[in-house]
């Protein structure tokens, strides 16, 4: 746990005040402490807000909160009588509304005999129900109101309109107990795992005795690191050269993505990308792989071949494929799975630059262009906070800032006042946008991004090895609709309970999550019921349980769009709706350059030595010598935690 000072003794002055620790903010923090600046970082709640990672039990209190804190939204007035006759106030909004259309479903079997012993664990009970039906006809062609009740369609669905032949459980109100816990608490207890044994999934037919039961999920809740948003990092990606230059990277470990899939004609296959992939795939024939590997190599520089794509700029990438006697088979894998671009609007530059930097990311640590962080997402917002921590930088968790002060006449933020009436003064506020309050917000039209979380009993692509890092991305099939990211996360990431797989799926919001996502769900996955037989096999994997939501994607949003912001206000995103973080840093270093123009943005570390203590009056600046070697090349860093990811189990 970072250090955090009571408010009580919190210093009445900063330069620079962060509310929110999201990545983009954390990331400002420490590029302001690393430079010198005295910093301020607040939440009202816990570590990284929807950037954030939880354990199984921590992700119900979440949305017990959610909940709660749709419902009852208490105001104090206090802080209005600090507010004198020269300034105005701008309230922060005590009613986070980011998250919406809250969809719980639990399919594992439940064993009577076993206690769930987890604090903060759901209690299933035993009536065969399914969720809520989707959301009704009049909504059907987009998101509902941003002020319906979240969860309203998994905690209030009347019992009568539930077919009782599924074996989906809704989850209650009630149901959802305990505290909010942080994935870096202690692991589970040897006396809570005794009891587990760990399911083989090299096989897919499993006997009843052994299937992985809700209690199970309950017990191993610890083991998992749930992400509210599901992102990979490029492995050339701006992320990636931050994490190495300003030496966070040694607070974090990764593991490389071990295969890149696509799914066509109704099953998943795994798309050769390096060209060893290429030569030793025996899906593709002899021709096929000349041909991809003549279009890859020009795309990693068609920049110096300008005459063979500059009569196609006007056209999509998809009708540009089809002019480079690529097969059907190649189109779809270029398309889909390597430039991930969309088939209706991505133009021939797009697409072409989208191919050269996943080709560019190939082979740096392993064979495909994407890392990913061990206990999930969330770790990284909290990398940066350990480094603003180490350059002096104030924590304070659980702790509201109820408004900023405004002075009349300059039209500047002058302070803020906390949850306790203490008055702060600081020269530059960094505030994430949900903090804002909805007067302050009217002009802005926010996109949605939707969600869907699945844990399940085996790979959506079976292979020798059970530890695969993969994702799958799946075209949109209909006017409107947008596609799916699928990332299916093994045990070895942290991420998940052995005999388990994480699945996040995400995509641009047309409808609620459940309906821009459930059909791609059926596709994959088919639900884990009680009526099997033992011997039974199943073609594709089961889903012991799912969650389904929408959450806001505040990124790209002019400045100007909110009223009458101060011009030392400074506003950050939520997560976009992207696979990489780029947008994250791009932001983090633009608003940093507006606070300390002409400083570096979070350079290397000094050496120990050359650390000031607190309360010397300077800090000199590092010389080039005392660098960390990972700040000047990519090939010491694979002596380093982020540089030396694992290789894929054979």
């Amino acid at each position: 746990m970072l250090p955090v000072k009571m408010a009580e003794s919190l210093p009445s002055e900063f330069d620079v005040i962060v509310i929110g620790t999201g990545l983009p903010e954390s990331i400002i923090a420490a590029a302001c402490s690393r430079s010198g600046q005295r910093v301020l970082h607040v939440d009202s709640s816990y570590y990284g807000g929807n950037w954030a990672s939880f354990s199984f039990s921590g992700l119900l209190s979440w949305l017990k909160e959610y909940k709660e804190n749709s419902d009852i939204v208490t105001e104090s007035s206090t802080w209005q009588e600090q507010i004198l006759e020269n300034e105005e106030a701008i309230a922060l909004s005590k009613k986070d509304k980011t998250i919406q259309h809250v969809e719980i479903f639990s399919y594992a079997s439940q064993d009577s005999h076993e206690d769930v012993e987890e604090a903060g664990a759901l209690q299933r009970n035993h009536t065969s129900v399914i969720s809520a039906n989707p959301t009704e006809a009049a909504n059907s062609a987009g998101l509902p109101p941003e002020d319906e009740s979240l969860l309203t369609e998994c905690f209030e669905m009347p019992a009568e309109q539930t077919p009782s032949s599924q074996s989906a459980q809704v989850v209650n109100d009630a149901e959802v107990t305990g505290e909010k816990e942080n994935h870096s608490e202690d692991k589970t207890s040897e006396e809570e795992t005794n009891d587990y044994v760990p399911i083989a999934t090299d096989t897919i037919e499993q006997p009843k005795k052994n299937r992985i039961t809700y209690s199970q999920i309950i017990k191993e809740g610890k083991r998992f690191n749930i992400d509210l948003v599901s992102k990979l990092l490029y492995s050339r990606g701006l992320l990636i050269d931050l994490l190495i230059k300003s030496n966070v990277s040694r607070y974090a470990e990764f593991k490389n993505i071990t295969r890149i899939l696509a799914f066509r004609e109704g099953r998943v296959e795994q798309v050769p990308c390096s060209r060893a992939d290429v030569f030793n795939s025996k899906q593709l024939t002899m021709v096929e792989k000349r041909m991809l590997m003549k279009f890859l190599t020009f795309c990693m520089e068609f920049e110096e071949h300008p005459d063979e794509y500059k009569a196609y700029e006007d056209v999509t990438f998809s009708e540009y494929l089809k002019t480079q006697k690529l097969t059907p088979n190649l189109q779809y894998f270029v398309l889909h799975s390597i430039a991930m671009t969309s088939e209706s609007t991505s133009s021939t530059i797009d697409g072409l630059q989208a191919t050269k930097n996943f080709l560019h990311c190939l082979g740096r640590y392993g064979n495909t262009p994407f890392l990913f962080p061990l206990y999930g997402q969330g770790e990284l917002p909290q990398c940066f906070c350990r480094m603003c921590a180490v350059f002096g930088g104030i924590y304070c968790l659980h702790h509201s800032i109820q408004c900023l002060v405004v002075d009349k006449e300059s039209r500047k933020c002058k302070a803020v006042i906390d949850q306790f009436g203490q008055r702060i003064i600081s020269k530059h506020f960094l505030v994430e946008d949900s903090y804002f309050s909805e007067n302050m917000c009217s002009c802005v039209q926010y996109r949605q991004i939707s969600r869907a979380v699945l844990i399940t009993d085996r790979s959506v692509l079976k292979t020798d090895s059970d530890q695969q890092i993969s994702i799958l991305t799946i075209p949109a099939e209909e006017a409107g609709t947008f596609a799916v990211r699928v990332i299916e996360l093994c045990s070895s990431t942290m991420t998940c309970m052995k005999g388990t797989y994480l699945v996040h799926l995400t995509c641009t919001s047309s409808k609620t999550a459940r309906q821009d996502l459930e059909p791609i769900v059926q596709k994959l996955f088919t639900p884990f019921t009680e009526m099997e037989n033992e011997n039974e096999q199943f073609e594709k994997p089961r889903i012991l349980w799912a969650l389904y939501f929408n959450m806001r994607d505040s990124s790209d949003i002019s400045r100007s769009c909110y009223d009458d912001l101060p011009s030392n206000v400074y506003v950050c995103s939520g997560p976009d709706c992207g696979l990489g973080n780029d947008n994250a840093v791009r932001q983090a270093e633009a608003l940093f350059q507006q606070i300390c123009p002409n400083e570096d943005f979070c350079p290397a570390p000094p050496n120990p030595e050359d650390i000031i203590l607190e309360g010397e009056s300077s800090q000199p600046e590092a010389p080039e010598s005392s660098a960390s070697p990972e700040a000047n090349s990519d090939t010491p860093m694979e002596n380093a935690n982020l540089g030396n990811p694992e290789e894929p189990s054979e």
